[in-house]
């Protein structure tokens, strides 16, 4: 069974619509696949596996092409807490109700 089997559907489809918006951008670019390779020091073979969203390739080949296009600060977003809805939803649930100000050992009234 291929690996590319075992993902979930949804995972499936958007690296699917990544390859194809990265093979979108290239052509916006007017950059050959062969040209694209050689920049991202890669096949053209990989290129072509890249913008069909195939899983099987490694997230350093799907970043060298975001570099060659001009897109590697969408990378630093990807697990960014600011797109993390879920994340931040449970830690609200985590909050205390109330904040108490902790009792000092040495308030002042030691006779010191």
């Amino acid at each position: 069974m291929k690996k590319q089997n075992t993902l979930p559907i949804p995972v499936l489809k958007a690296l699917h619509k990544v390859g194809k918006d990265i093979c979108d951008a290239r052509r916006r670019r007017r950059i050959t696949i062969q040209l694209m390779a050689e920049r991202a020091g890669i096949s053209r073979a990989t290129i072509g596996i890249i913008e069909k969203g195939d899983p099987t390739v490694s997230m350093g080949g799907y970043s060298s092409v975001l570099f060659v296009l001009g897109m590697t600060e969408r990378l630093g977003d990807l697990a960014d807490a600011v797109h993390d809805l879920t994340g931040r939803q449970l830690e609200e649930e985590r909050l205390p109700r109330r904040v108490r100000i902790p009792k000092s050992t040495n308030d002042g009234g030691s006779g010191e």
